[in-house]
């Protein structure tokens, strides 16, 4: 049996049900504006990964041109999953360059904002359009500001939008910069992730309104803060719940340049240390606010990933930061004990198990223990209390 595209209400009813019975949408507003806004409009394309090789993983679009495949498309796009929507570079060697978030926490995110009546709300990072949707059908178009550094996917989105019947600003744009000519806001959300967060931002929030983003000081050390505007800072508390988004790019991707990308490289000039650890090589994954607390002083642009690969799977987790230390720890234990590689002028595996024994002693707290003040001078991270004993500097970007 087929789905036709004209049965998409249903589908959409049903998202709102699986995102309600799981706890990511409770407000009767923005169910209307899920049930209201057709998701596979802004989803023409989806880009699906094949994962036979690890090591070269290959996209392929999600083919639409039978009633099955039409089917299975639909199946993705009112399900509570993020949808790779463009891509740069080569289909083996390709990487996202948009993508639709998973509306599970694009609606927690939405809800996050506490949006009143005839508030004025920025988005950074317009990407597909979706969420800009949502936001024009619950406080109107004429309220709906958005911004994207990829101009064509900015266009794509306005003509999207405008078949639906909504027309928000939208402009191509640095979001870093945020939208002078257009502020004050009431709500700044971002939707991708930032080092630091843009002293722009609060200057262009009204006094108590609410600056929502991904903060990531290092490659995946972070998570959601809610921020509201007070008349001389901004400070608020983490999202309970883990959440990630592509980082911030101030330039189009067709004109980013190596020499612009930030990357680690490991320093191999000198002998390597060796030695054991008991801490297992997956922490940084499975722990992820260790890694948060590891990435203060690892510094952002630390890599973190997988090596040495053997028939395709790894033999060692990997750190390389920006000054050029870095660490191999064996996948593989003896008795739960892992040999581990370190050199450079640090040791960033005893730096990462530094902030692993921090976080045990505080009681293995939770993201919404920790919390975020921003001044134009600068920017703290803090544990329970702005005021408390234990704070980190956020390195501006």
């Amino acid at each position: 049996m087929t789905a036709p595209v004209e049965d998409w209400p249903i589908r959409a009813r049903r998202l709102a049900d699986e995102l309600t019975t799981a706890g990511k949408l409770t407000s009767v507003a923005w169910r209307d504006a899920v049930c209201a806004v057709p998701r596979h409009a802004f989803a023409p394309e989806v880009f699906r990964q094949d994962r036979q090789e690890h090591h070269d993983p290959t996209w392929r679009r999600m083919d639409t041109s039978t009633d099955d495949g039409r089917d299975r498309w639909l199946d993705q796009v009112y399900s509570n999953i993020a949808l790779i929507t463009a891509l740069t570079g080569t289909p083996s060697g390709a990487a996202s360059r948009s993508s639709s978030s998973m509306p599970g926490l694009m609606t927690r995110m939405l809800e996050a904002l506490d949006v009143r009546e005839g508030n004025r709300v920025l988005e950074i990072g317009t990407g597909t359009g979706y969420n800009a949707a949502l936001l024009s059908h619950r406080l109107g178009a004429a309220n709906v500001f958005s911004v994207d550094v990829e101009p064509d996917l900015v266009d794509t989105a306005r003509e999207r939008l405008a078949e639906l019947g909504y027309r928000p600003v939208l402009l191509a744009a640095d979001g870093a910069r945020g939208l002078p000519e257009h502020a004050p806001f009431d709500r700044i959300i971002s939707t991708c992730a930032v080092s630091s967060v843009p002293w722009v931002w609060v200057e262009q929030t009204t006094v108590g309104g609410v600056i929502l983003t991904d903060l990531k000081i290092a490659f995946g050390a972070g998570s959601l803060v809610r921020l509201t505007r007070l008349p001389d800072r901004a400070e608020g508390r983490f999202d309970p719940v883990y959440a990630g988004f592509m980082r911030l790019r101030h330039e189009p991707v067709a004109q980013a340049t190596p020499a612009r990308a930030r990357s680690a490289v490991a320093d191999r000039t000198a002998e390597p240390e060796r030695r054991t650890t008991t801490l297992h090589p997956r922490t940084p994954w499975t722990s992820l606010i260790t890694w948060f607390l590891a990435g203060f002083v690892l510094g952002d642009g630390t890599s973190l990933g997988y090596g040495r690969f053997v028939d395709g799977k790894p033999t060692v987790a990997t750190i390389t930061a920006p000054d050029g230390s870095w660490a191999e720890v064996d996948l593989d234990d003896d008795h739960g004990v892992h040999t581990v590689v370190e050199g450079g002028p640090r040791r960033a595996w005893r730096i990462f198990e530094d902030a692993h024994s921090t976080w045990q002693r505080l009681g293995e707290p939770g993201w919404d223990r920790f919390g975020m003040t921003v001044t134009a001078a600068r920017q703290q991270v803090w544990f329970d209390s702005p005021d408390g004993d234990l704070i980190w500097h956020v390195r501006s970007a």
